[in-house]
């Protein structure tokens, strides 16, 4: 087992038999609206994937979880055009917090190597 991105409560990152997972990763400028933190989350997931060896195009399996379900029309459009035609299996979950006002949107991966 690999695990990287070691933060003060968790691994970023863990990398078990040819499987990668992330933790709940949110966007860094939380002053933004869901379509821009979105945008953050896909490059924020780009990265992950690529320093484990692999890329969106073998994402299994993503949870998302959302404060404001309304919003989440802005969120599918970033996350289309981000994909493509490429689409993992999917959950999409309303949740009244996320630890912060200002976090709209988490988002936990789950690719092959």
């Amino acid at each position: 087992m690999q695990r990287f991105k070691k933060g003060r409560i968790l691994h970023a990152v863990t990398i078990h038999n040819g499987v990668v997972y992330t933790a709940g990763l949110v966007a860094d400028d939380l002053d933004t609206d869901m379509a821009a933190q979105t945008r953050q989350l896909c490059r924020k997931v780009d990265d992950l994937l690529a320093e484990a060896g692999t890329d969106k195009t073998k994402i299994i399996r993503s949870q998302i979880f959302v404060t404001d379900i309304s919003k989440k029309p802005e969120m599918d459009a970033v996350w289309l055009e981000w994909l493509g035609e490429d689409l993992p299996c999917r959950c999409t979950v309303g949740v009244a917090d996320l630890g912060n006002p200002r976090i709209l949107i988490e988002i936990v991966i789950t690719a092959a190597q």
